[in-house]
């Protein structure tokens, strides 16, 4: 192995070691998505540090998640990590916008939903530096594919799922962003 290739791996190690941290220390300990912490408890989360910046390149790499879920019944979900190429949340969102397109046209929508997160997340029509917008920023850009069945089930089995998204900005704007700021910052320290 190539001295290149083994530091690309230790990246690529990296890149998914902060991402699961921030899975377990924010997502889950701080009950963002409730149904978390199911999947880590039962290690059925697939983490992937793509390390492509050509959108072309990233959605062939997203298409052929889809097809590991499909072939990986065992594998609840993905998290695709995109640690260089949209680090500006514009070309990001035109990013989603296409893995979507993608989705749909090689006909895994209605299967696999996208979920988007971004360190620079920021909702529509809200100020940058609102808290809230921490229910959605990652220590790296992120697509996280969900098997659109088990959301179903989990959401049927759940009281009044319409409320996370409202309970989780009241949670944030509690909080406040230097409480996230630093949560973030734990994530990715070694």
């Amino acid at each position: 192995m190539s001295e290149q290739s083994e530091h690309t791996q230790s990246e690529q190690a990296q890149y998914i070691e902060h991402t699961a941290n921030w899975v377990k220390q924010v997502i889950m300990k701080y009950n963002l998505c409730p149904f978390a912490r199911r999947e880590v408890e039962r290690a059925s989360i697939r983490y992937v540090a793509v390390e492509e910046h050509k959108p072309k390149a990233v959605l062939q790499a997203l298409l052929a998640e889809c097809v590991l879920l499909d072939e990986q019944p065992e594998v609840e979900t993905t998290l695709v990590i995109l640690p260089r190429g949209f680090e500006g949340f514009y070309a990001y969102l035109d990013l989603v916008d296409m893995a979507n397109d993608a989705l749909f046209e090689q006909d895994f929508e209605g299967k696999y939903q996208l979920a988007s997160f971004h360190p620079d997340y920021c909702f529509a029509g809200e100020p940058q530096d609102d808290a809230a917008n921490y229910t959605n920023r990652s220590p790296y850009p992120t697509l996280h594919l969900i098997r659109e069945a088990s959301m179903e089930q989990a959401l049927a089995s759940y009281d009044d799922p319409e409320s996370i998204p409202e309970r989780n900005i009241q949670f944030a704007r509690r909080k406040g962003s230097d409480f996230f700021v630093k949560l973030l910052a734990q994530c990715t320290k070694p």
